[in-house]
């Protein structure tokens, strides 16, 4: 996992009452579903003790993102860098760019040394294929840690 920019402070993760725990949604893209298969058995429902996954939204296409990001609120977005017609780098710029208070972004790149192109996309970290399920878990539950909590 890479850190690409500084966490966005302007997502906020919503925590049970007391419990300091870190309830979130996460909108997950990627063209092909082995990708979402594999980032979604990796992270599981508890990637942390502090850490609990309350949402999946699955995406195969930009389109998609786009509605579902300016129709929904997320906690957090995983996007596959290496999708097909339109990758998750670019779709990363776009929402950083188009996007009042934009959710942080996980991008997940097609090898280590690709950090900088996450790095150009904004993204807040970067986790290369092949996806290893601990860097994941451990990116999913420092991006929820980083956000505020209301």
């Amino acid at each position: 996992m890479t850190a690409s920019s500084p966490s966005s402070s302007s997502a906020v993760a919503p925590r049970a009452a007391g419990s300091g725990l870190h309830r979130v949604s996460i909108l997950l893209y990627s063209d092909d579903i082995t990708t979402r298969d594999a980032v979604r058995a990796a992270v599981g429902r508890r990637p942390a003790k502090d850490v609990e996954v309350v949402r999946w939204h699955e995406c195969a296409t930009h389109a998609a993102v786009e509605s579902a990001v300016h129709a929904e609120r997320f906690d957090m977005l995983i996007l596959d860098g290496e999708a097909a017609k339109v990758g998750g780098m670019g779709i990363c710029r776009q929402l950083k760019n188009e996007v009042f208070e934009c959710p942080p972004v996980i991008l997940l790149t097609g090898r280590p040394q690709d950090s900088w192109l996450a790095a150009w996309s904004l993204a807040d970290l970067a986790v290369p294929h092949p996806l290893d399920p601990i860097a994941l878990t451990a990116a999913v539950a420092d991006l929820a840690r980083a956000t505020p909590v209301a």
